[in-house]
């Protein structure tokens, strides 16, 4: 039975996570847990004013509210403020791996408007095509959100942005829609995010009415001016269960990001804190371990429970066929030794037979090129040269002469020319070109 991708995946998701939202006064926190094809809200709560209190107040009531939810272990996903990150899709075709990282490093400094070297960035691959989604803020900011977090005592194990977070809530136990459109409110400010074949991702904080805000998104998308913007809440996977009093609409993007926690190895790998401040968090992260060291375990003790017997009875057979077969194998070896015999003589045969004529070629060039008054006295034709013994009377410039042979080259005098009257005496080698087979 062929199971394809997403199933394969919702068949995985299983972890609980923590989603924190960021918001101008306050911070909007959801526990929720994860199983395949399900999800279930834990918890909600509001820390109000955080940024007028005392971390290690705030940071106190975070602490009590998780283990009230059964969910103290748990690091959270931080989804950073929309207004201090920059996030683009970038398409890159046939990149993967190394390439894919190296391309987007090159682009990085196109893709905000903050001085050079004063950027985090993180990146995600969208699908198979080369599409990822790169999110960018300032270093600062990150750095100003890490230690504000860490004063108030709480466990962060990614800081990423609203757009990775919704992406991947919607695939982790179910489908997206093919085009949509949704929208949620955060601060008095609308935050879009839709999907459609001709965009793929469009995210973005519209400081716009309702109407004005869905009519731009959804041009950017290129979807039809009829399309309908949704509630946010309504695109992503509805929870079987969750407290009277949590109220989704409201806490949407909290709790995409907790789904996103809850399976941090399915989701888009969006996380702009530094590596060595990351808290790696739920005890479910090591179910698909414990899974396959069982599987494994159960596989070496089925193999361990095969009776030798029926290798040794195999072993046997295999002897006695290699018995039968060996004698036509040596005669076949026998008969192969002989057809590459017959073969080395008819090569010799061809080669002498092609000697000859070439030796009979070669003498024929030289007496076309040697012309009166330059004489030979003798000749001497080996497989790869010519000795030319004779007179002329400017015997330099043979040389040159017999180089511009399609039969010899490399020509030079092996002995000092001396003159015997008008002629001179002159001793030549040149080299053969052609090759015998």
């Amino acid at each position: 039975m062929n199971m394809r991708m997403p199933e394969l995946r919702r068949l995985l998701a299983i972890g609980a996570g923590v989603g924190i939202e960021i918001g101008e006064r306050d911070l909007r926190v959801t526990v929720a847990r994860v199983r395949p094809h399900a999800a279930r809200v834990l918890g909600g709560a509001t820390i109000q004013g955080f940024r007028e209190r005392a971390a290690a107040d705030w940071g106190q009531v975070y602490v009590d509210f998780l283990r009230r939810a059964g969910a103290g272990h748990l690091s959270a996903t931080v989804l950073l403020p929309r207004r201090d990150v920059i996030v683009r899709q970038l398409a890159l075709p046939g990149l993967s791996g190394r390439d894919l990282a190296s391309a987007i490093q090159l682009q990085i400094d196109f893709l905000h408007p903050f001085a050079e070297g004063d950027v985090a960035w993180a990146w995600g691959r969208l699908s198979g095509d080369g599409s990822v989604l790169v999110a960018v803020a300032r270093r600062e900011a990150v750095e100003r959100y890490r230690e504000l977090f860490a004063e108030a005592g709480v466990k962060i194990a990614t800081f990423t942005v609203s757009a990775a977070a919704v992406h991947s809530a919607l695939r982790l136990v179910s489908s997206p829609p093919a085009d949509f459109l949704g929208l949620a409110e955060s601060d008095g400010e609308l935050e879009a995010y839709g999907e459609s074949q001709a965009r793929g991702i469009f995210s973005a904080a519209l400081d716009l009415p309702g109407d004005k805000a869905a009519a731009l998104a959804s041009a950017e998308l290129r979807l039809p001016p009829e399309t309908e913007p949704l509630d946010l809440a309504a695109v992503l996977p509805r929870p079987v269960a969750a407290p009277a009093d949590f109220d989704l609409s409201r806490n949407a993007l909290a709790y995409a990001a907790a789904l996103a926690g809850a399976c941090p190895r399915l989701a888009l790998p969006v996380n702009l804190l530094p590596p060595e401040y990351r808290s790696s968090h739920s005890r479910a992260i090591f179910v698909p371990t414990a899974a396959l060291v069982t599987m494994l375990v159960i596989v070496l003790v089925a193999l361990a429970s095969i009776s030798p017997l029926e290798d040794r009875k195999y072993l046997t057979a295999l002897r006695t066929e290699i018995a039968k077969l060996e004698p036509q194998a040596r005669r076949a070896a026998a008969l192969q030794g002989a057809i590459e015999a017959a073969r080395g003589r008819a090569r010799a045969l061809d080669n002498f037979r092609l000697r000859s004529k070439a030796d009979l070629d070669s003498l024929a060039e030289l007496t076309r090129l040697l012309q009166t008054p330059t004489y030979l006295t003798s000749l001497e034709l080996s497989r790869d040269a010519a000795m030319l013994n004779g007179l002329s009377e400017q015997a330099a410039p043979l040389l040159k002469l017999i180089d511009s042979s399609p039969k010899f080259g490399g020509s030079r005098f092996t002995v000092s020319l001396m003159r015997n009257g008008r002629l001179e005496m002159f001793r030549i080698r040149a080299d053969r070109k052609e090759a015998f087979r």
